[in-house]
């Protein structure tokens, strides 16, 4: 599943974002979600998230 959904995004699930600095690359980092930080229910690039560790990226896929 992407993270395009804000549905399909909730805390406590394992994921794979996108930090800021990584874009360019597309090196994926793994995490647990803490928060979500988008508002909208949809979003191209993923849903904007905040990590238990506190890295915020935006989601690009999601593992469970």
């Amino acid at each position: 599943m992407n993270g395009q959904n804000r549905k399909d995004v909730k805390p406590g699930l394992e994921v794979y974002i996108i930090l800021k600095k990584d874009q360019r690359t597309g090196n994926k980092t793994r995490g647990t979600v803490k928060d979500l930080l988008t508002n909208s229910s949809f979003h191209p690039h993923g849903i904007k998230v905040r990590l238990t560790d506190g890295q915020v990226g935006r989601v690009c896929e999601i593992i469970g």
